[in-house]
Formats: structure tokens, sequence, C-alpha cells
């Protein structure tokens, strides 16, 4: 049997920073919401684990959290079987959506129904937190808000879809890099409770760090506003920047007048519902064992 399964990229709608945990993680509130930019995941039975990357130069071993995902599951449940794993790589690397993340979530949901271990995704979510602090959200997709390092969900009703234009710099950014930076102070007791979810601020606490450690993010996050974007936004801890857009057709204009700005590269897409991420991305179109055998 084989598998393929699409891992779609997030942009994060708000990003609160609340301080530094006493386990030197930061805590986090944050909204989170799936676009249409993938990489795909194909899986195959095979008698080790072993994994080839299509269009990137990544590595191929344990550093890459596709295995990393593999081998916490396989640890998890007992099992000693192996897979193939195909990665065509599409999502920027170092660009804040969640490119990696979303492949190691591939892997798991993937995994899950070609091993037929059927753990139920609550279980799931515990390996992914042990993989990084995104990878949980991505085994939901759609809209949620993610807390604590942002491994906590809560998924959240879907809204219309909006029309996005991706300003993707010739550069990546490291996330540690961006947080060092920000130099954030350590949480003081409980984490305070958040605004209600209609009340979430559009802003981005690493923003302005991202910005002072690239001064020309801030030139490009401003010519999104300047043609005709309602909101513009750093992903996550960067590259990526995005603009909301009233309409595809107003979203298509600003890509065409925006691509190869400052040597960014303009990319329009949208936002993507829980139940659409759910038929790309799960095995069957669901958590479930059953999986879609590729003819």
């Amino acid at each position: 049997m084989r598998l393929r399964l699409e891992a779609l990229a997030k942009v994060n709608r708000s990003l609160r920073v609340l301080g530094v945990r006493p386990d030197g993680y930061h805590e986090l509130d944050t909204l989170f919401q799936t676009i249409d930019l993938a990489d795909e995941l194909v899986l195959a039975e095979d008698d080790q684990l072993r994994l080839s990357i299509i269009g990137d130069v990544l590595p191929a071993d344990d550093r890459n959290l596709v295995l990393a995902a593999a081998r916490a599951l396989a640890a998890r449940s007992g099992t000693t079987r192996g897979a193939w794993l195909s990665l065509t790589k599409r999502i920027p690397v170092g660009a804040g959506l969640g490119g990696g993340s979303a492949d190691a979530a591939a892997a798991l949901l993937g995994l899950n129904a070609l091993w037929e271990i059927g753990l139920p995704v609550e279980e799931l979510r515990l390996v992914a937190a042990s993989v990084g602090s995104d990878v949980a959200f991505f085994l939901f997709g759609g809209r949620a808000r993610g807390t604590g390092r942002g491994e906590r969900i809560e998924s959240l009703p879907d809204v219309s879809d909006e029309s996005l234009v991706l300003l993707l710099p010739p550069f990546g950014m490291s996330t540690p890099d961006v947080y060092r930076e920000l130099g954030a102070g350590p949480l003081a007791g409980r984490p305070p409770a958040g605004p209600p979810i209609e009340e979430m601020p559009d802003r981005n606490d690493l923003e302005a760090a991202a910005e002072r450690l690239r001064p020309g993010l801030r030139a490009l996050r401003e010519s999104l506003l300047e043609e005709g974007a309602v909101s513009a936004r750093l992903s996550g801890s960067g590259s990526t920047l995005f603009g909301v857009f009233r309409s595809r057709v107003e979203a298509e204009r600003a890509r065409s007048a925006l691509d190869s700005r400052d040597g960014a590269r303009a990319v329009l897409t949208r936002t993507v519902s829980r139940g659409e991420w759910r038929r790309r991305a799960c095995p069957g179109g669901g958590h479930g064992k059953g999986a879609e055998a590729l003819r």
C-alpha cells in the first residue's frame, strides 16, 4: 500500500509572546490558520525507515522532523515496522509557514494508518508535542488557537475564505535568533487569561525583533498595505509576510505589483477550512485507520 498526503502550511493571524517559562520555552497565545500551500508526503511499506526529499536541500536523517516524528511514533506504539517516505518540498524553509512541522504531522497521520496503529488524535497530539511545538496544530488544521508552547490546540469555527498574498524574501529567519532579539522577560506566575477569540489583536510580537534583524522586512510589510491589504503581518518568526485582501481580484493585482519587490517572491494563496484540510491531509479524509491507497 502507498499513501499520499498533503502537508499544508499555516500563517499566524495573531501571535502574543507572554514571557519565558521556567522550562526555557516561551509562553504563546497564537491564532493559527491553514493556507493553500503544501508539501507532499508519499508513504509506502518498507523493511526499514528511510526518507527521500525532492525539491530542496535538506537533511534526510534524524535531523529532519519527518524521521523524528516517525521514530517517536514507533517508540510510542512499540511497532518495529519500517516505511519509505518521499517528501516533495514546496513550502520554503525558514519562512515561518510551519513547513517542517506540517511534514512531521503528515508523517504521524500517514504512519498511524500505514502501520495500522490506530492511535486516536489525542494520543498523536502527545507524540507531536515531543517532536516540535507547532506540530500538534497540523493534526487539526483549519483555524485554531495555540497556547503553551503552541502545542495546546483549541479548534475554532472556520471563517469565510480569505485571499492572501505571501511575500517570500530571498532569505530565511532563524527562530532562536528572533527570540533572542525579542529578549522577553520571565513569565510571572500563571499565564494570564487571553482575550476572547473575536478580540485577539491583529499583531505579532516577534515582528519588531525580526525587522531589527532584517530591516528590509518592514518595507515589504508596508508595501502590502500600500497595495490594499487590510492587514499585513509577519508569519511566526518570519521571514514570510502575508497580506489579507478583500477579494481575490485585489489580491491578484497586488501579487502582480509586488512580485520581485526587493528580491521577494509574491504568491497568491487562500485560507483553507478544516473540512478541506481533512480531505487533503488525512488518510481516508479523517483521523481514523482508513487510508487512500494510490493506484
